[in-house]
């Protein structure tokens, strides 16, 4: 129960405001009393202004589509002891501030809901995007294979760079053909393929070196490339392993 000095609250004045009656200083209890209470008030005015600054910001202008960010974990402030009879005299006092909080939350999403229609569209188009890029068949398994227009070995004859530009015209002279299959009539592939590509995408390829190469059905170049027999070794060993289910594999 909260100390009294003759008939005055301790919790009550703190609350309010009011002076200390008269003889009040020289009461130890109610003297403490007063200044635990007032050193609470001051705790509860910071959290109800960190609200009410919260509520007062505008509502957020939805970015351009990018991945969901992990949700941030409130902090917690450091509990601090609270006597019962000061939790009881402020309940009022939280429920209103409760009721705020949750009018200030319908209002943010209320103003929010139409950007959040668009930001969903946007991210449900990127999900799309990517699932269709998760659905292309790995290099070198039965469907790449299957689905591919030339897959090959071969050495690079010549490598000209393009004057004033950053690509390279790359010659290979075919020395080992996966897809399409050799055994099959009418799909022997040119012995001499030329490839136009940015010089970042086979960086320091010299005339003579050994490549390996993958060109989807569809494409003019290749969507693979290896160079040197290091990094062209372990995905033969994976082609080799994949053709006999390639060969009964239909793309579509």
């Amino acid at each position: 129960m909260s100390a009294e000095h003759d008939g005055v609250d301790a919790l009550m004045t703190a609350i309010t405001g009011d002076p200390l009656p008269p003889g009040a200083r020289e009461d130890a209890a109610f003297l403490a009393e007063h200044r635990a209470a007032e050193a609470d008030l001051a705790v509860l005015r910071e959290q109800l202004g960190v609200i009410g600054r919260a509520l007062a910001e505008p509502p957020p202008v939805a970015p351009a589509p990018a991945p969901a960010p992990a949700p941030v974990r409130p902090v917690r402030a450091p509990a601090r002891p609270r006597r019962r009879a000061f939790t009881l005299a402020l309940g009022g006092l939280a429920v209103t501030a409760a009721a705020s909080v949750m009018a200030g939350l319908g209002w943010l999403i209320a103003g929010g809901a139409g950007e959040g229609d668009s930001a969903s569209a946007d991210a449900g188009s990127a999900a799309e995007k990517q699932s269709d890029a998760a659905a292309a068949p790995a290099f070198g398994s039965p469907r790449y294979l299957a689905c591919s227009r030339l897959v090959a070995e071969g050495e690079a004859t010549a490598v000209e760079r393009l004057p004033g530009t950053s690509t390279v015209r790359i010659t290979l002279r075919l020395t080992r053909t996966y897809h399409p299959d050799g055994d099959a009539p009418g799909k022997e592939p040119d012995p001499e393929q030329v490839f136009v590509v940015d010089d970042s995408v086979v960086p320091g390829l010299r005339a003579g070196d050994p490549v390996l190469v993958g060109v989807p059905r569809d494409a003019r170049q290749p969507d693979f490339w290896a160079v040197g027999e290091r990094d062209i070794a372990p995905e033969r060993a994976g082609i080799t392993a994949a053709l006999p289910e390639a060969r009964g594999l239909v793309c579509g």
